[in-house]
């Protein structure tokens, strides 16, 4: 089985979360945090933050780690870490992602209940992360491992 590590960003700015879709037709449609593969020698924060600029064109700064993903789908096993960031500067631009195979179609920012419909990921977006958020994390939270849907 293949594994894969990758570091996401559950953005904020102005209470809203930001959102990037992958759409295929007829293969995937879904919603998450900016996010993907570590590269080289890169710090897992590192990545998170590289991703989302090149998601979005968007520059953030993470901050603490929030939760630990794991999926497993036809690919294999992906262990995500997701960290808080807050926004710092840039337009929302999914143009400029140079991993074209991704099929992200657009990103938005969204408030706690105005997500858009389908899927989100992590699915602790549409109810846990919120109370989690006023904790502050004080520590990492594992979430449970998850088979893909797609």
């Amino acid at each position: 089985m293949r594994h894969r590590i990758s570091a996401g960003v559950l953005a904020l700015h102005r209470d809203r979360i930001l959102l990037v879709r992958h759409f295929r037709p007829g293969i995937h449609d879904f919603w998450s945090g900016p996010g993907g593969g570590a590269e080289g020698d890169e710090q897992l924060s590192q990545t998170a933050e590289r991703e989302a600029f090149e998601e979005t064109g968007l520059r953030v700064e993470a901050g603490p780690m929030a939760y630990i993903d794991e999926l497993i789908d036809a690919s294999g096993r992906m262990v995500k870490f997701w960290f808080l960031a807050d926004y710092r500067s840039g337009n929302i631009d999914v143009g400029a992602n140079p991993a074209p195979d991704e099929a992200i179609a657009e990103a938005g920012w969204f408030g706690r209940d105005a997500l858009p419909e389908g899927h989100v990921f992590p699915e602790i977006l549409r109810g846990r992360f919120w109370a989690d958020l006023e904790t502050g994390f004080p520590a990492p939270i594992k979430l449970p491992l998850r088979l893909s849907i797609f």
